[in-house]
């Protein structure tokens, strides 16, 4: 019996979180639910047992096997060695500990890695669920042709950044059908009817540091084996899911039958009517990358290209914690229970 600790359970990426781990072989698990002071005293529920969120205590750690991080990256840089002291291994979802020494970016649904977690790894980081769906999508292609080019435009969701932006972007929407004035303490500019490619000076979010970030685990994931990547990330007047147009030129020709075949496999949904094209609501709820693959429109033979497009479209929460609890999985490992014989 292992026990869990969600740190930042109370926000959304963590009640996701707790929906996977109740999904998966952790389930069994005794779960702790931990948050910052203002969510202290919430009732949530665990499996079929009520349960309240609590503080995070100086023995908040004690004998818990693994911590996930699903709150602020202020709450995971605040407690995540404590609870590397108390003996537990620290799963950080929030990003916070991505270029801390001996830190690991993870994905294990991409198979065999260049380095693997041991014992003297302080604390993983699961990959962010748009480096983890490229990757997917990348990796896949490769399987057909050498990708020489990829380039990739995020349309990035309210959800991604928490409930209050959530909530000021619907703020905004409702201002905005009244002819009332903005709120705008979070985006400091429109974020409602608009799309964006940065925010206000005094926005609590920045899009500058969320493509830094996926480029970075891009390049852990790919340990040289994908082309370097030409991204942008937008804010789009959306509550949930990643959407992305992707640019890929092969270095030959190939049949686009053997793409398709290529691309299609656990954990990518190949989608090949146009009428049933992905989307950000088509993802939410979904563990699958949905994704529509189409031919350059200037290619000489529609049957065999060297460049396309791919539309793909996920549900960025339920990725982020899925690839958590395989990374957990993954740890096993290293936690053995039960006795020697």
């Amino acid at each position: 019996m292992y026990k869990i600790a969600i740190a930042g359970a109370s926000t959304l990426l963590g009640r996701e979180l707790k929906d996977a781990l109740s999904e998966s072989p952790l389930a069994a698990a005794k779960m702790t639910l931990l948050d910052e002071e203002s969510a202290h005293g919430q009732l949530d529920q665990v499996g079929d047992e009520v349960t309240i969120v609590q503080a995070i205590e100086p023995d908040a750690f004690e004998q818990v096997d693994f911590t996930f991080f699903a709150g602020s990256e202020d709450l995971t840089r605040k407690h995540w060695r404590q609870a590397l002291r108390s003996g537990s291994t620290v799963l950080d979802l929030s990003g916070a500990l991505d270029q801390e020494t001996g830190v690991l970016v993870r994905a294990p649904w991409l198979g065999s890695e260049a380095v693997i977690p041991d014992l003297f790894t302080p604390a993983v980081v699961p990959a962010h669920p748009a480096a983890l769906a490229l990757g997917l999508l990348l990796d896949r292609l490769q399987m057909a042709a050498p990708v020489r080019f990829a380039a990739a435009t995020l349309l990035e969701p309210a959800s991604e950044f928490g409930r209050k932006t959530m909530d000021e972007l619907h703020q905004q929407t409702v201002a905005l059908l009244s002819f009332q004035s903005l709120p705008r303490a979070n985006y400091d500019a429109q974020a409602a009817f608009n799309l964006l490619s940065g925010l206000g000076e005094t926005a609590a979010v920045n899009l500058s540091s969320v493509e830094a970030r996926i480029r970075r685990h891009y390049d852990a994931l790919s340990a040289g084996r994908w082309p370097a990547l030409a991204l942008q990330v937008v804010h789009a007047p959306v509550f949930h899911g990643h959407t992305m147009s992707i640019a890929i030129e092969l270095e030959r020709a190939v049949d686009i039958s053997a793409l398709e075949e290529a691309l299609s496999g656990d954990h990518v949904d190949l989608v090949l009517e146009d009428t049933d094209s992905p989307s950000n609501l088509a993802a939410t709820g979904q563990n699958d990358v949905l994704v529509r693959l189409r031919p350059e429109a200037s290619s000489r033979n529609p049957a065999q290209v060297s460049r396309l497009w791919l539309w793909a479209a996920s549900d960025n929460l339920r990725l982020n914690a899925q690839n958590a609890v395989e990374c957990a999985l993954d740890l096993r490992r290293l936690r053995p229970k039960g006795t020697v014989q």
